[in-house]
């Protein structure tokens, strides 16, 4: 039986903005208080949610996502950070492994369905696209990635961190629902972010204007970072735009 809907869940506006040029026609709507964009690719319905940051975020709108749309299965998107050397801006990663960060510990989430992956990658290398599977870590917030790395087991291919992926897994498997993530690069291993999310974000983790002038006039040798950090994004999420339409199109000929 062919898919008849899938869902998507991203965090942010910079994240969903290139996938829905892409797509050009979309209708878009409110629900439980978060912006939902529906659209088709190819002949599947898809639902694609902007969640806002963070674990809670991400867990609410996962919930409000499989109440409104019924999808078969969730994918989620955004940008991540390299842990270990090697991986380049732009480059896109899908999760093998989940994992959630707390208190300086990993648990691990569902195991992403290999063959829901497999025809993902093949398709993003087809397009001469830069991807691997790697390691997904969830965290709450910035997180020091040489300290991070070196508590690492060796057995942890690949590691990316983001903040969403592990509550959208956890949600997702609560309904009995397959998920897949997938992200692009937008700050390398050796890029250490200068600052915390809560210098810059309200306490529901949305982006604060005020927040970030007032930081800025604080550490202006902030600015030089937030600009490469805005230039990598960019890079990052037309390359992410494209993955996440060859994975859309993907999982729409799941049978």
């Amino acid at each position: 039986m062919k898919i008849e809907c899938l869902g998507a869940v991203a965090a942010m506006p910079q994240e969903i903005a290139p996938l829905l040029r892409r797509v050009r026609r979309f209708q878009k709507e409110k629900i439980s208080g978060f912006n939902l964009y529906r659209f088709d690719c190819g002949s599947t319905r898809v639902a694609l949610i902007e969640s806002g940051m963070g674990p809670d975020h991400a867990a609410l709108a996962t919930a409000a996502l499989i109440r409104s749309a019924s999808p078969h299965v969730i994918l989620n998107f955004g940008f991540c950070g390299g842990v270990l050397p090697g991986l380049t801006v732009g480059d896109l990663v899908l999760a093998e492994r989940v994992f959630a960060l707390a208190g300086g510990r990993l648990s691990e989430a569902l195991t992403p369905p290999l063959p829901l992956t497999s025809p993902i990658l093949e398709s993003c290398r087809k397009r001469g696209l830069s991807s691997r599977r790697g390691s997904f870590i969830t965290a709450t917030g910035v997180v020091n990635k040489r300290a991070l790395a070196q508590t690492l087991e060796g057995s942890i291919h690949e590691p990316v961190l983001e903040m969403e992926s592990a509550a959208v897994f956890r949600e997702a498997g609560k309904a009995g629902i397959e998920a897949v993530a997938l992200r692009g690069v937008s700050d390398p291993a050796e890029e250490e972010l200068g600052f915390d999310i809560a210098e810059i974000c309200d306490s529901e983790l949305n982006l604060s204007p005020w927040r970030l002038v007032l930081t800025l006039a604080k550490r202006p040798l902030l600015v030089p970072q937030l600009i490469r950090l805005a230039r990598n994004s960019k890079v990052a999420g037309a390359n992410l735009a494209l993955g996440v339409e060859l994975a859309l199109l993907a999982l729409s000929e799941t049978q």
